[in-house]
């Protein structure tokens, strides 16, 4: 990624109209612009202005799902009843393209455990817009939910429980839906059964956080966190803003007042300086590193880092050096206005952990404290999918979201090739849409290469390879599975899993998903309702939300 290129200029304060730069006599301000390549930002509706506003403002008819063609934010607070220009930050997503088997019959990707996206899309929702088409990541929706894998055999010598579908897909009826879904073994069944865990609070102080949805939700959300710790666990708090401070050096975790204290003393002013404090946090974190443990740095921030291009590039250079090392980064985003998504992804993704959004105390609650088994206990990392489809069964084929995790063919056994990590109890949904031979596909039959296949057998409609490293091994293991081509009733587990791949294309705009509607997808997402496993009634919410999309379109 391209860092943000910092532009300052002073800007004249006159009075124009509500879409215009507004300019008071006798004031300046000085504003930011950066553009990236690589990230388009997203106008987000703002409350309406009560003055004429400092800097231009996108009427109604462009929130929701237009981007922005810079990234502007303000450096200084802007007076009271004015809210700032939008700067959001996603990285651009350019989505699977439909493959002819006979030219490209492998996919391969690796595993993707976020859940940020599902949680910031039910933000723009929830605050009354449709998210920008950037910020929906489908994977990362899908495996927002817990998935029952009661049928599905452990795999001989591995962590893994494995399972497939072959199903009718719901909205393009003459293809198939081939659903892979993977569910580490949940090691640890209770809270004591933890290994110690070393952990670095890495909290974000700087002016930018200063509101309830950041620093003050931040703070809360580690309360939560610290109240489950025990004393074999240590914790290291470090704030960073203009400087980097150990606020509170490793502390056995059944301190539980000393960092509370710690935690409550926190205050948001200065600029930040995300480099040097990713620095500090891996030195804190590899002195006081735990065998055989859990040693993470938990980052929570609006990743509004406010670093030169070098500096980004050597700060993700940093994370990877120190992934090696054993030590994970997992990043949790907060707030709205000037949140860098994009950034946040990178830092995790890189860091061997986890990317949250936490927009609620309820959402803490599930990411650290009903997750921690998946968040921390790490049972299978570089997991990596390759699905061969045969030419026999299949004509055309496309993976459904994971975009930003698809990987060369030959990366799949390359063990130097990094992909993601998987946590105890944790379970991965990939889902395929492919048109069978013989049915109409969306790909018109090539000129000059044959299409004929010489090979007739279509009792497979694919062969599934699975390729993960034990958490402390450089050496990977292959698992292996055929797919037979036989189209089945869906489960109520499968169905769901649809049913919020559908809600993620119909918001991101995609051309694959015909004539599906919002109502047609709560429909599908009730056959899937009552899963023993949603102790928090999540899919119920999710019908909410696509009702409310359904609403704002």
């Amino acid at each position: 990624m391209k860092s943000l290129s910092l532009l300052k200029r002073p800007l004249l304060l006159t009075s124009v109209t509500a879409i215009t730069l507004s300019v008071l006599n006798g004031c300046s301000m000085q504003q930011e612009v950066a553009t990236s390549n690589e990230a388009s930002k997203a106008t987000v509706p703002q409350p309406a202005l009560e003055a004429p506003p400092l800097i231009a403002v996108a009427s109604d008819a462009a929130y929701g799902k237009m981007a922005a063609p810079a990234h502007i934010r303000s450096l200084y607070p802007l007076p009271p009843g004015i809210s700032p220009q939008n700067s959001e930050n996603y990285a651009e997503i350019k989505h699977n393209a439909v493959n002819a088997t006979h030219e490209q019959a492998f996919a391969t990707f690796s595993i993707d455990t976020d859940t940020g996206s599902y949680a910031n899309v039910r933000r723009f929702l929830n605050n009354g817009s449709l998210p920008p088409t950037e910020a929906v990541r489908v994977e990362e929706l899908i495996n927002y939910f817990n998935y029952d894998f009661k049928k599905a055999a452990k795999q001989k010598n591995s962590p893994f429980l494995v399972s497939t579908e072959v199903v009718n897909s719901p909205w393009h009826p003459t293809n198939r839906i081939v659903k892979v879904g993977i569910k580490a073994e949940d090691v640890v069944t209770a809270n004591q059964n933890q290994p110690a865990a070393n952990l670095v609070f890495l909290v974000d102080v700087s002016g930018s956080m200063n509101s309830s949805d950041k620093l003050q939700l931040a703070k809360s959300s580690l309360k939560i966190l610290t109240k489950e710790l025990r004393a074999q666990d240590t914790i290291t708090l470090i704030t960073y803003a203009g400087n980097t401070e150990v606020v509170l050096p490793a502390t056995a975790g059944n301190q539980t007042q000393k960092i509370l204290n710690a935690i409550d003393n926190l205050s948001a002013s200065g600029s930040t300086n995300g480099e040097a404090a990713i620095k500090l946090a891996y030195q804190q974190a590899e002195a006081n590193f735990k065998k055989q443990g859990i040693n993470r740095i938990l980052m929570l921030t609006d990743g509004d880092f406010n670093v030169g291009i070098s500096a980004v590039d050597d700060m993700l250079d940093l994370v990877r050096k120190n992934r090696d090392k054993g030590i994970s980064l997992s990043t949790l985003g907060f707030g709205q206005g000037n949140y860098n998504d994009h950034m946040m992804e990178q830092v995790a993704n890189n860091g061997n952990g986890n990317y949250s959004y936490i927009d609620s105390l309820s959402e803490a609650k599930k990411v650290l404290i009903d997750e921690m088994s998946s968040t921390f206990n790490t049972v299978a990392k570089d997991v990596k999918i390759q699905l061969e489809f045969n030419p026999a069964a299949v004509s055309e084929w496309r993976l459904i979201g994971y975009e930003n995790r698809v990987l060369a063919k030959e990366d799949f056994n390359n063990d130097k090739v990094d992909a993601g990590e998987l946590g105890a109890g944790k379970s991965v949904v990939a889902l395929f849409e492919v048109t069978p031979v013989g049915q109409k596909g969306l790909l018109d039959a090539s000129r000059y290469q044959k299409t004929a296949v010489t090979n007739k057998n279509n009792s497979e409609l694919g062969y599934l390879k699975i390729r993960y490293k034990s958490p402390q091994a450089e050496t990977s293991k292959l698992l292996t599975f055929p797919i037979a081509n036989k189209v089945t009733n869906a489960s109520a587990e499968t169905q769901f899993a649809m049913a919020v791949a559908g809600y993620g294309q119909l918001l991101t705009g995609s051309k694959y998903v015909n004539d599906l509607t919002y109502d047609q997808v709560a429909q599908l997402a009730k056959l899937g309702l009552n899963s023993p496993l949603d102790k928090t009634n999540s899919r119920s919410e999710f019908i909410k939300l696509v009702e409310l999309a359904n609403d704002l379109q």
